[in-house]
């Protein structure tokens, strides 16, 4: 599991002396208690962690990656390349925890067999192309550029 990693890496991090890594893995772990505390329903109070446990963490990472792409942006804008590189070091170590991606010619071919799983002809079909798409590779896909794929394959 993903969050066993996480773990393992802040560990490895504190006995080797890396704050930076260690400072960003406790941001992560953070990030992903309060996913947690937001998700829990009323009457699993025992601390479960979900089912989909990967596909909460992968979620809350991606958010994280696009937050600090977004900061990295804005710095680079204000001619502040200190707090730019700052981010793009939590980027790497972030990224670090996220499954591979999948390529763009994977992608298309997942479309293609979802497309033809589900029968879907036309534009009127994406939302139901999108939502099978998500639940069988949320994990391994940047959702974004996905859907730009599907209304490609669409069309």
């Amino acid at each position: 599991m993903i969050r066993d990693d996480i773990k393992s890496a802040q560990i490895a991090a504190m006995k080797a002396g890396d704050k930076e890594t260690r400072a960003t893995v406790s941001l992560i772990q953070a990030a992903i208690k309060n996913r947690d505390i937001e998700a829990r329903a009323p009457q699993s109070r025992e601390g479960v962690a979900p089912a989909d446990d990967d596909a909460l963490v992968v979620e809350v990472l991606q958010k994280m990656v696009k937050q600090r792409r977004e900061s990295i942006a804005m710095y680079e804008q204000g001619n502040r390349p200190e707090l730019a590189a700052a981010e793009t070091a939590e980027v790497a170590v972030i990224e670090r925890f996220l499954p591979t991606r999948l390529t763009d010619e994977e992608t298309s071919a997942a479309i293609e067999a979802i497309k033809a799983d589900l029968g879907a002809t036309g534009m009127k079909d994406m939302g139901r192309v999108m939502a099978e798409l998500k639940a069988r590779h949320a994990t391994a896909l940047d959702m974004s550029k996905a859907s730009g794929l599907v209304k490609a394959a669409l069309a």
